[in-house]
């Protein structure tokens, strides 16, 4: 559950920000009579990931054993992707964002304005489905319990509350060192999810070797006992991987990490020779990175 809450936290921060941004500059530019297109744009955005959750929880039912593990190892290798993909791409941006987005809304608020919605629906939309696709395969991987959902539900209410607040002034957060250690947490649980979509190729016959195991600890940790779960809920451990699923863990934390590591030291930098104001809490304040 924990894992979850974070991953809801931290993206559902995100999408807070975004329409934050959004909204402080239609405001400020005196287009206040495009709010609703904006909501309208905002309510898509957040309906589309729910089916597509929907479709992934219940559309695989009809499905033969091998199959479902093809889809779900499948996938849980794309939301990796996508999940690696975000980390990177937010600490590259995230100190442009706010003026990208501005950006994008001159060209939106041509006219009607009605530009708005597609815009509010794509920004909010990619971190919507990165979040349903992640949520999903962390759930998958911990046996389908309902915790993990209800986790990543109050990360997201958290985030929408802090949205909030942030919004209004009445509370400030270091969003730059938000970022970097969920960010950081993200890709170990990311390496956990990596491995479980490796050991479902296996077991759906795609991949030999998932029958050869590295090491077999689940008499020490098993995994009905409350601490085995708690390890899986977190970072998907696994008391019996095969070695493919050891080798790649170890290969994605070691690369992913290396590289997420060299990123943050390059943009700090600039930080130690003249130190960035911190984070404050008002929407026209730069989003750290």
């Amino acid at each position: 559950m924990l894992a979850n809450y974070l991953i809801g936290l931290r993206e559902g921060l995100e999408m807070a920000l975004i329409v934050t941004i959004l909204i402080a500059y239609v405001v400020k530019v005196g287009r206040s009579d495009v709010l609703s297109k904006l909501w309208i744009g905002v309510g898509i955005a957040l309906i589309i990931p729910l089916g597509i959750g929907a479709a992934l929880t219940w559309g695989p039912y009809g499905m033969s054993f091998e199959a479902q593990e093809i889809l779900g190892g499948s996938l849980s290798l794309v939301a990796v992707g996508f999940v690696t993909w975000m980390v990177f791409w937010m600490g590259k941006t995230a100190r442009t964002m706010k003026s990208t987005l501005h950006n994008r809304l001159d060209s939106a608020l041509v006219g009607a304005g009605w530009g708005v919605v597609l815009l509010a629906m794509l920004s909010v939309g990619r971190e919507g489905i990165e979040t349903s696709l992640f949520v999903w395969a962390t759930v998958a991987s911990t046996g389908g319990t309902w915790e993990p959902a209800v986790g990543a539900l109050l990360g997201l209410l958290t985030a929408a509350v802090l949205g909030f607040l942030l919004y209004r002034g009445m509370v400030k957060i270091n969003l730059g060192s938000f970022f970097t250690w969920t960010g950081a947490f993200l890709i170990l649980v990311a390496a956990g999810v990596f491995a479980y979509g490796l050991g479902d190729l296996q077991e759906a016959g795609l991949i030999p070797g998932g029958s050869v195991h590295a090491y077999d600890i689940s008499g020490a940790i098993p995994s009905s006992s409350w601490y085995g779960t708690l390890a899986a809920g977190i970072v998907n451990f696994n008391p019996s991987p095969s070695w493919l699923q050891v080798v790649g863990w170890a290969a994605y934390l070691v690369v992913v990490g290396f590289f997420y590591i060299r990123q943050h030291r390059a943009t700090g930098r600039p930080a130690a020779a003249k130190p960035a104001p911190a984070t404050t809490a008002a929407p026209h304040a730069p989003i750290a990175s």
